[in-house]
C-alpha cells in the first residue's frame, strides 16, 4: 500500500472520505499523531488494532469536535460539560458512561468510553467532514515511542495506511490527561498537560490514580510503553556522567538525555536535550527517544524529585520499564 502525505485541504477531504468508507488515517492533534478510523464502525476499530499491533482490550480514545456530539455516543456528566467548558478544545479525555451505539470493539469491551475534543485545526476539520465520531490511539506501533510529526508516523505506519495528514509538529507533546468520571470522585488516569490540581480547581476533588496496575483502564497505563528500539536507563543527576562512563568502558554507544542545566554540567558527551522547563520537556521527550535509536543504549535524567516534571516522567519511566543505572 502506498501511502500518501497530504498538507492541503484537499487532502482532509480526501482523508475524511476514507473515513467514512472505513478505513483509517493518521491525522494531527495537539498532543501526538493519532491513527483514526470510525468510532462507530467496528471494523473500522479492528483494523485500528491490527494495524498497530496494540492488544485488543486496550480501549481507544473517541475524538468529537462538538460538545452536541457527545450526545449521541455517552451520557455526558455536570462534571464533564464543567471539564469542557475550562479546559476543551484541549489535551484532556474524559472517560464516561457510553451509549449502546458505540461497538466494544472501539472501548476495549468496556461499558465506558473515553471522550475528548483535540485543539489542532486539522483534526476538528477532519472529524467535522467526516461527519463521525473518530477513534484514535497514537499513530504508531504499539509500544514504540509515540510520534509528534508526520516523519514520526511515516516511520512506523508507512505502507500501511493509506494517509498521514501532516499539521507540523504537536505543540504539547505528549498525550491528553485522562480523567475517570464515573467513580464518586474524578480520578486521573494518565497525567498530561493540564494536572489533576487544575482539574481540582473545577470540580473541587481530583486525584491521580495510586492502584495496582494490572489491566489498561485506560490508553498509555501499561507498565512498558513508549519505548525507543534501544535500551534506555533513568539514573539521577549525579549518577548520569558516571552511567556513560561505564557504559562507554562496555563498548557501548550511547547518549544523554536530560535538561539543559544538567548537561551544562556533564560537559562534552553525547547528548539529546530535553530543554529548560517542563513544557519543554513534554514537548520533546519522545523525538528525544526516537533520536536516541541512533545509538546503542540512552541514559535519560530522572527527574522524579520535580513534582513539575511528573507528566513527562510517567512517560520516561514507562520507555525505560523502570531500569536505573
Amino acid at each position: 500500500m502506498l501511502t500518501k502525505i497530504g498538507k492541503t485541504k484537499q487532502d482532509v477531504i480526501e482523508a475524511a472520505n476514507y473515513l467514512k468508507m472505513g478505513e483509517l488515517v493518521a491525522f494531527p492533534t495537539e498532543t501526538v499523531y493519532g491513527l483514526g478510523g470510525n468510532a462507530l464502525d467496528s471494523e473500522a476499530s479492528k483494523k485500528i488494532y491490527a494495524v498497530k499491533g496494540r492488544p485488543s482490550d486496550n480501549p481507544l480514545i473517541v475524538h468529537l469536535s462538538t460538545w452536541d456530539e457527545i450526545h449521541s455516543i455517552a451520557r455526558p456528566t455536570p462534571a464533564a460539560k464543567k471539564l469542557y467548558e475550562a479546559f476543551c478544545p484541549g489535551p484532556i479525555t474524559m472517560i464516561l458512561p457510553k451509549l449502546p451505539v458505540v461497538p466494544d470493539e472501539t472501548t476495549g469491551g468496556r461499558n465506558t468510553v473515553a471522550v475528548r475534543f483535540p485543539s489542532h485545526p486539522v483534526a476538528r476539520d477532519l472529524i467535522a467532514l467526516a461527519g463521525v465520531p473518530v477513534a484514535a490511539p497514537s499513530a504508531n506501533l504499539s509500544k514504540h515511542v509515540s510520534p509528534t510529526s508526520a516523519e514520526h508516523v511515516y516511520q512506523d505506519l508507512g505502507g500501511r495506511i493509506p494517509m498521514i495528514l501532516d499539521g507540523g509538529e504537536c505543540d504539547v507533546g505528549i498525550e491528553s490527561t485522562i480523567v475517570d468520571l464515573t467513580g464518586e470522585n474524578p480520578v486521573v488516569l494518565r497525567p498530561g498537560d493540564i494536572t489533576a490540581e487544575e482539574i481540582k480547581r473545577v470540580l473541587g476533588e481530583a486525584d491521580y490514580y495510586k492502584g495496582e496496575i494490572k489491566e489498561a483502564l485506560a490508553p498509555g497505563m501499561m507498565i512498558k510503553h513508549y519505548s525507543p528500539s534501544v535500551p534506555c536507563y533513568l539514573a539521577d543527576e549525579k549518577s548520569l556522567k558516571t552511567a556513560l562512563e561505564n557504559l562507554t568502558e562496555k563498548g557501548i554507544n550511547a547518549v544523554v538525555i536530560a535538561t539543559d542545566d544538567t548537561l551544562v554540567t556533564l560537559g562534552n558527551c553525547p547528548a539529546i536535550s530535553l530543554g529548560s522547563t517542563p513544557r519543554e520537556a513534554q514537548h520533546r521527550i519522545y523525538g528525544a527517544l526516537r533520536d536516541s535509536e541512533r545509538y546503542q543504549a540512552a541514559i535519560i535524567e530522572d527527574l522524579s524529585d520535580k513534582k513539575e516534571y511528573f507528566a513527562a516522567m510517567d512517560r520516561i519511566k514507562k520507555a525505560t520499564g523502570g531500569n536505573k543505572l
